[in-house]
Parts: structure tokens; C-alpha cells; sequence
């Protein structure tokens, strides 16, 4: 049997293992510290030779203590008290600014380690003793400018000696190796603390376009000169070799609003020096406050990766493109390794009642978001992107793993900035171990005001169910589940359509594909093998047409509107630059299909009631049109215009029958280059030709 430990189970509760435990209930156990004693009585004893022990005091947690028991003798540790109401009472601190605060005279560390019996300072290989408060903060002062100083703390916790990084660290040596003390107004690029964010008015404005900056620029095609990097996202006007625009200057052409970027903070798997061999998307999280080193064009600067990630923010700003920033407060990459765990064992993560870890994430860990020094340090972080790096807006990954209290606080806090900030995030469920009421889940949308979903259900209606690969839904099925449109072009928050999933139709995110499994091309090689690839082509842009003008907020994969590929790879998250990179060639190869997402966005940017925010609003001005089935059809009365919008899922023509008499002009077909036809409709009959979107308008007579 291992050395035998005595854990602090709760404030006046021991649990011990021992093969002698039979032998000692007959005597008195006592747990030593300092010039302390304490005795206790058993509580019960078990087969497997653990006993519980009762106090009529609390235990000394944080301090190097003693049990004695007859002859056994052995540590006392905190175990699971770390993750009771009382230990959040007593070690909790929301007020001391923890991390490395930069002076010029000199810098303070502050950690919060409540459980461990003594922490110093390394700090440019010296050693500094830190005194901690009660709430378990540890605190030191060390004087002269230490800007660009790595450090680490040395903790003594639980029978080991460790050295740790600061969980709240704002950059790292290559490859996470040590934190380092950085003062931010010395790595600034020019005119980023005073350029101004590109003006968001209202959530429903938003075009969102996720982007991976590795992906995005990797290719050599993409005629970037720092592919791969922040950097590569600074440079506008890049071309491919026969002239068409890439990288930032086509992301602004192409009318986007909003890019909304993989992780950058700090993640795993990736060498810093020798990034090209290893590929990650990001949802390996080390450091939350720390751009990512490997995007750096100078990893062993720990001020490059700060001073370019600022700088491609401020780029994208100057070129109107909000920046959203995708974040894991779910996981973090090794349990065993994270700093959390070593500074407070048991603490940052949920576990089952037996005391297994919580793993609804499927990374072998979950982060307790409900307890306050986990919600605290969610917060700050929120804090520190918005205030140093201007960000707009935060998708929360696996969302449905966090509580609701957390969010409504994020939502909160970003309520207090200066700009529109937009919240989205994956509302799935998850078997973690928390309250079921207590989860951000899409159910519970009522609870979460001004925070958005990704409509999974607007994602299977479109393209067949995620999880059945050869399952089809209205675009590539030939309209099946067509009774579920009239709810999903709505924003799917009418209580007058069946079964709402949102209470806002800001609150939707309407996408047919993401980074995560198959992207919708390769999806249509699956489910539609007997059609042509014009045909993909075709029934590939009814999904597109939908997710745009449909209300709610619209969100893009990157490379979506050329069709991109991963080669039917569904989960390419460290799959390699072949298949994930942004494929250029590819771009110039669908110039046709990139102007019909072009005026899609433009016709949603142009006309409000594309864009409508109020449930009563939707519901007096969006009515579903009676087409030949399976084609349907929504007119939008506009107070200068009537809009109505027409798809045809299958490879019929179809007559068409406009709600009203008049001039119809067409604003955009995604037949326009093969099929002939006028540009317009006098009265009210037309026809639509296979596998058809399109857009028609007449304006009211005033």
C-alpha cells in the first residue's frame, strides 16, 4: 500500500488509508500543527481500510499538519474540502488583483494557493518569500523595472515541491515554459490605444466569418509574406498570382462584419519554434491572458506574440472588421499539468460524488465555471481582452459546460464597454457534473439575455442530422423538413410557429458549417453522389442563401463561399496545413459563387427587415408565402419595399406566384450565370428554375 495521507474531506471530516485501521479504533487520533492539537473521534471505518475521522473544531487547512493515530503517523492534506461552502466562505477573494502588477519602481505578485504551506517567488533565478493573507493569497513586492522578467512560483503543497506558473501570467517564455512580467504600454503598436472599433449597432448587424489565423494565410498562394502569422492578417492588398485579392483585403471586400478567430490565447501541441511540424486549432488551452506563441513571428520575445496580436486587431479594425475571439473556459489541456490544479488541487474542476473527474468536455477535465475563484478568473480574463486588446465579442466553446450565473456576469460586464460586444457560444448538453438548471444551454435562453446560440437546429434542418452521415435535410433533400422553415427563417423565436429555440432572434447563430466536423461540401459528397457537381454547386448555395437571410445572426465558415474542402477529413483539428489551410487557388477558381455570397451579405447589410430584433416586430412584417411544395417562400415587407425571397430545393422548374401584382426586380439569383431569364417580373407569376434562391423586390408605392 502507498504512504498513507490523511485528507481534509470537509472542515471538521478526515478520510485516512491505512492496512492498520482495525488495529486503532481503539485509540485517540489527534492531528498536530505548529503548537496546535486537536482531537477527533472515528466517525466509521470501512473494508478497504479508510475511516472517517470527526473534529469538534475545523482543520488547519494550508498548514503542515499531522495526523497521529496509535502508532500510524501521517501528512494531513486538504482533499475535497477545497470544494465545499465553507471553503468558499473562508479562502474566497474577489478583491486582490492577482498576477504580476508592473511598476516602474517596482512589480507585486499576487496568488491565490489558499491550501499550500509555503510559496516563494522565482524570479530571474532568485528566490523571494511571499506571505499569504487569510484568504490564501500569497503576496510579494519586488523592487526596480521587471518588465520582461520570467518568474514562476516555488509551492510547497500537499508533500511536494513544485514550481508553477501564474495561471494569471500576461505572456510566456516559447513554449509556455515560464511566465514573464510585461508592462503593456511598452508593447504597443502605434495608434492602438486610441484607434476606434468599427461600429456594431445591434447584434442582429452582424455577419460573422470564423477564421483560423494559421489557415487563413498559410497557403503560398495567398501571397502574404508572414504566412501563418498575426502578422500575415496585417497585410492588405495581397494577391494571388493572377491578381485576385487575398488575406485582410478580401476578408473587408467580401462584406463580412465581424471575424471571429480560433483561439489565440495561449494552447498546446504546437512548438513554438517549429510550428510547421504540428497543427492545432486551439481548444488545448495552457494560459487564458497569453496570445499564443507560435503565431508569433519572434517566439523567445515574450513582447512579439503581446505587440502583433494587437496589432492584427488593430489592422483588422482599420479594414471595418470586428474582431470576436474564440474562448475554451470549459477544460484546459492537461489537468495534471495546468497550473490551476497545482496551485489548488481539487478545486478548479468538477468531480463526480465517488471523486472522479467530471468529463463532459471528453478532455478528461471540466472547469467548475460555479465556483467563484474559477467564475473570478473567467472574468478578469474577459476583462483583460476587452480592455487590452479592443476586442468585440467572445464565442464560448462548449458554452452548455459553464453555469448560467457566469455568463449573465460576462454579459454584464461586456454591458459596461463603450461598444456593441456580441456573446455566442455552443449551448449543447453535457454530462458534467452540474445542476442541469444551472447549465448555459440553449434551453435556457430566457435566462440568458443578449447572449446567442448556435442553432443546431437551423445546422441539421439545412444539410441532415450531424451525427448521420448520409442523412439530408431541406437543401440537399429535396425540401424535407420544410415545416421546420417558417420558424427558422423567423430567427426561431416565434411562440406562433411551433417549438421557439431562442427568445430573441439575436440569440440564433444560423450556420450550416463550422470548423468542427464536415465542412458542407464534403457533407454533399456524402448525401448527394448522384448529383453533378453544379448541382452541389447549386443546392451548396441554398444553404448559404438561408443562413444569410434568415434572421438572427448569420455566421460563415471561412471558405464557405468557394466551397471549401477538407477533403472529407470531419475533425481536422490537428490534421495539418494540406487540409485546413484557406486554399487561394481555390478562391480565384470560384469567383462566381463568392459574388452571389457578396450580395447576399449586401442585400442583408442594405434592407432592415433583414435584420429585425423584436419577436413582434418579425411577426408583423415576415409572412410565409404559399409556394408549390417543396419550394418555399418569405416576403418581408419593408416600410419603402416588399421583399420576397424563393428557394427551390429540387431539380424541377416551378411556377412562382408573387404575393402582390407589379414590378418585381430581381436583386439576385444564384442562376443568374446559366440560367436566362429578365430581370425583373411584371404582375405577379414567375417561375423558378431548379435548385434556385432568389431574391426579389418591389417598391411600395408611397
Amino acid at each position: 500500500m502507498e504512504k498513507s495521507v490523511a485528507w481534509i474531506d470537509d472542515v471538521k471530516r478526515l478520510t485516512v488509508n491505512a492496512d492498520q485501521i482495525h488495529e486503532l479504533t481503539d485509540e485517540t487520533p489527534i492531528v498536530i500543527w505548529g503548537g496546535e492539537k486537536l482531537e477527533g473521534w472515528v466517525d466509521k471505518t470501512h473494508l478497504d481500510h479508510t475511516a472517517s475521522i470527526l473534529f469538534s473544531s475545523p482543520l488547519p487547512v494550508g498548514e503542515e499538519a499531522a495526523l497521529k493515530w496509535g502508532d500510524l503517523e501521517c501528512p494531513v492534506y486538504a482533499g475535497s474540502v477545497v470544494r465545499t461552502p465553507w471553503f468558499e466562505k473562508h479562502f474566497t477573494d474577489i478583491k486582490e488583483k492577482l498576477g504580476a502588477t508592473w511598476g516602474q519602481e517596482e512589480t507585486t505578485f499576487k496568488v491565490w494557493a489558499p491550501t499550500a504551506s509555503r510559496i516563494k517567488l522565482y524570479l530571474n533565478n532568485k528566490y523571494y518569500d511571499m506571505k499569504k493573507n487569510k484568504k490564501g493569497v500569497w503576496v510579494t513586492s519586488v523592487k526596480g523595472d521587471q518588465h520582461l522578467s520570467s518568474y514562476q512560483y516555488e509551492v510547497s503543497i500537499n508533500g511536494k515541491l513544485l514550481k508553477v506558473n501564474d495561471p494569471y501570467a500576461k505572456s510566456v517564455t516559447a513554449n509556455s515554459k515560464k511566465s514573464v512580467v510585461v508592462d503593456m504600454t511598452r508593447v504597443e503598436p502605434e495608434g492602438f490605444s486610441d484607434h476606434s472599433h468599427p461600429k456594431t449597432r445591434k447584434p442582429e448587424d452582424a455577419v460573422i466569418y470564423e477564421l483560423h489565423v494559421r489557415d487563413a494565410t498559410i497557403d503560398e498562394k495567398s501571397g502574404v509574406t508572414h504566412r501563418g502569422k498575426y502578422k500575415g492578417l496585417t497585410e492588405s492588398g495581397t494577391v494571388t498570382a493572377q491578381n485576385d485579392l487575398t488575406g485582410l483585403s478580401y476578408f473587408k471586400e467580401l462584406g463580412v462584419t465581424h471575424i471571429q478567430l480560433l483561439p489565440v490565447n495561449d494552447f498546446g501541441r504546437v512548438d513554438d519554434f517549429r510550428p510547421e511540424e504540428q497543427y492545432n486549432w486551439g481548444y488545448d488551452p495552457l494560459f487564458f491572458q497569453v496570445p499564443e506563441g507560435s503565431y508569433a513571428t519572434d517566439p523567445e520575445d515574450p513582447s512579439c506574440r503581446i505587440a502583433e496580436c494587437r496589432q492584427m486587431i488593430q489592422a483588422l479594425h482599420e479594414h471595418d472588421l470586428n474582431v470576436i475571439l474564440d474562448v475554451v473556459y470549459n477544460h484546459v489541456f492537461v489537468k495534471e499539468e495546468s497550473p490551476f490544479h497545482q496551485l489548488v488541487p481539487g478545486y478548479y474542476f468538477r468531480y463526480h460524488g465517488d471523486g472522479t473527474p467530471g468529463n463532459g468536455t471528453g478532455v478528461g477535465n471540466d472547469l467548475a465555471t460555479e465556483r467563484v475563484m474559477v467564475r473570478r478568473l473567467i472574468l478578469d480574463t474577459v476583462q483583460w481582452w476587452l480592455r487590452e486588446y479592443k476586442v468585440d465579442g467572445f464565442r464560448f466553446d462548449l458554452m452548455g459546460a459553464m453555469d448560467k450565473e457566469t455568463m449573465q456576469e460576462i454579459r454584464a460586464l461586456c454591458d459596461r464597454e463603450d461598444r456593441t460586444v456580441i456573446l455566442l457560444g455552443e449551448g449543447w448538453h453535457l454530462d458534467t457534473p452540474l445542476e442541469p438548471e444551472r447549465k448555459a444551454t440553449m434551453d435556457h435562453a430566457g435566462d440568458l439575455p443578449g447572449i446567442a446560440f448556435f442553432n443546431d437546429f437551423f445546422r441539421d434542418t439545412m444539410k441532415g442530422n450531424l451525427f448521420f452521415k448520409h442523412d439530408a435535410g431541406f437543401v440537399n433533400g429535396l425540401g424535407h423538413l420544410i415545416e421546420r422553415l417558417p420558424q427558422l427563417v423567423s430567427g426561431s423565436c416565434r411562440d406562433d410557429m411551433g417549438e421557439r429555440k431562442v427568445i430573441a432572434a439575436c440569440q440564433s447563430v444560423n450556420y450550416t458549417e463550422c470548423h468542427d466536423n464536415h465542412t458542407l461540401w464534403d457533407r454533399l459528397a456524402l448525401t448527394n453522389e448522384s448529383e453533378t457537381e453544379d448541382e452541389k454547386r447549386k443546392i451548396h448555395q441554398l444553404a448559404s442563401g438561408l443562413t444569410i437571410l434568415s434572421q438572427g445572426i448569420p455566421f460563415i465558415h471561412a471558405g464557405q463561399e468557394w466551397f471549401r474542402t477538407k477533403y472529407g477529413d470531419e475533425n481536422s483539428y490537428i490534421s495539418g496545413d494540406d487540409i485546413n489551410k484557406l486554399d487561394w487557388g481555390r478562391r480565384a477558381a470560384e469567383k462566381d459563387n463568392i459574388r452571389f455570397i457578396k450580395s447576399l451579405i449586401a442585400i442583408r447589410k442594405k434592407y432592415p427587415v433583414f435584420r429585425m430584433s423584436r419577436q413582434e416586430e418579425i411577426k408583423r412584417r415576415l409572412h410565409i408565402l404559399q409556394s408549390p411544395a417543396p419550394v418555399f417562400g418569405w416576403l418581408l415587407l419593408g416600410d419603402a419595399e416588399e421583399i420576397a425571397v424563393f428557394v427551390n430545393p429540387t431539380k424541377k422548374r416551378f411556377p412562382l406566384y408573387l404575393p402582390s401584382p407589379g414590378k418585381w426586380d430581381r436583386l439576385v439569383s444564384n442562376r443568374l450565370q446559366t440560367a436566362p431569364s429578365t430581370a425583373f417580373i411584371i404582375g405577379d407569376q414567375g417561375e423558378t428554375e431548379p435548385y434556385e434562391f432568389t431574391v426579389y423586390k418591389k417598391e411600395r408605392i408611397q
